[in-house]
């Protein structure tokens, strides 16, 4: 084999290691604006998560298009991002995101293969800690709640606040509160290694001390919860 056949093989051969991971990577980056665009969409609509809840959550799961998959037996999958607020009590400034998957999610309330969005807010500290660690059955491992929307907020605020979790979903163009009980969600480590380019914990990514910066993708995400809870406020 000549120099040059030697040379062109190897470059061929770098291509071949390269190009999956230049692909997984942009499929993250992708999923991370279409997070973006879910949750500029529903904060806004009129009845959309009330700005009182956004400002006590210490962070949002955005999960876009998850739709029914005909071969998952007992339920389906979402894929999407987590974004927490800095610092150690995680009441700063929206951080930089970690990739996160949702399984088990029934769709009872869904007719057809109509794409359905979640968003989940992390309300305390117990609930971070538990989600950042290790996958969690919500219901289970974790409390979690249909969230509430426009009015229903001052409706029975202290029962909302106890749960360590509240959850919403966006289908068919209908925003509202939904039960996500049985479904597990857990960090996509696969996801966060694509992303930013090495393997990667999602602890490592919220806390630091070494974070990575925060992808431009994730701008607009960050953008809008910026914008609607720039300032964390404490329930008491």
């Amino acid at each position: 084999m000549s120099r040059f056949s030697r040379h062109l093989f190897v470059s061929s051969l770098a291509l071949l290691l390269i190009a999956p991971c230049v692909f997984a990577q942009r499929d993250q980056q992708k999923r991370l604006e279409e997070a973006g665009t879910v949750m500029q969409e529903i904060l806004s609509t009129p009845d959309n998560i009330p700005r009182k809840i956004m400002d006590h959550a210490k962070c949002v799961v955005v999960l876009p298009s998850v739709v029914k998959g005909a071969f998952v037996v007992g339920g389906s999958y979402g894929h999407g991002a987590m974004v927490c607020r800095g610092g150690l009590d995680f009441t700063g400034a929206w951080g930089t995101p970690a990739m996160y998957s949702l399984e088990g999610i029934s769709f009872g309330f869904q007719a057809g293969e109509q794409a359905t969005d979640f968003v989940l807010l992390i309300m305390n500290d117990s609930g971070v800690n538990s989600i950042l660690r290790s996958k969690v059955k919500l219901g289970g491992d974790v409390s979690i709640a249909a969230g509430p929307i426009g009015r229903d907020a001052e409706a029975d605020t202290d029962a909302f606040m106890r749960a360590k979790i509240l959850s919403y979903s966006r289908s068919r163009g209908i925003f509202a509160g939904v039960s996500l009980e049985g479904a597990t969600l857990h960090p996509d480590d696969d996801a966060n290694a694509a992303l930013y380019g090495h393997g990667i914990r999602a602890r490592q990514i919220v806390e630091g001390p070494s974070a990575p910066e925060s992808p431009a993708a994730a701008a607009l995400l960050i953008r809008e919860l910026s914008r609607v809870s720039p300032h964390f406020r404490s329930k008491a």
